[in-house]
């Protein structure tokens, strides 16, 4: 047993060693000229405008963990229909075919209530209360005016 303690502590310490001794080479070896062209931050090959901080859209995140959703869907039926014929030779076929059909009308029904809450519109538009108090609110500025 000491034996396989010592192959991980072998193992982990060979593992660290060359990660610090890559880091340490890389040091001496590499080239330093600094100027103040490569000191600029990289933004995409660009030469970066403004500020670092701005105002970013949430609407973009929306659409990222739909995206992000449905991209999981994949990978977890990808397995479960290349071995689908498996499950058809043990006489499971049917079960798979009834789990695969729960979980997609599971994502149907959270995609059906983002859609239904108008998330999915990139222009949201107002409520028809939040427009019905706009309007009565101009009309009795009219009145006082």
């Amino acid at each position: 047993m000491p034996f396989h303690f010592a192959n991980v502590l072998l193992f982990s310490a060979t593992a660290i060693l060359f990660v610090f001794g890559s880091l340490v080479a890389g040091r001496f070896l590499r080239p330093n000229a600094p100027n103040r062209e490569k000191g600029m931050i990289y933004e995409c090959g660009e030469k970066p405008i403004g500020q670092a901080w701005f105002n970013f859209n949430p609407r973009f995140y929306l659409i990222a963990l739909v995206f992000v959703i449905f991209e999981v869907e994949i990978a977890f039926m990808y397995p479960v229909a290349s071995v689908y014929k498996w499950f058809i030779d043990q006489g499971q076929g049917m079960l798979a075919f009834i789990e695969i059909g729960v979980f997609v009308v599971i994502l149907a029904v959270g995609l059906a209530y983002v859609w239904a809450m108008g998330d999915l519109n990139w222009v949201k538009g107002l409520k028809q209360e939040v427009l019905k108090s706009i309007k009565d609110r101009e009309a009795q500025e009219k009145k006082a005016a």
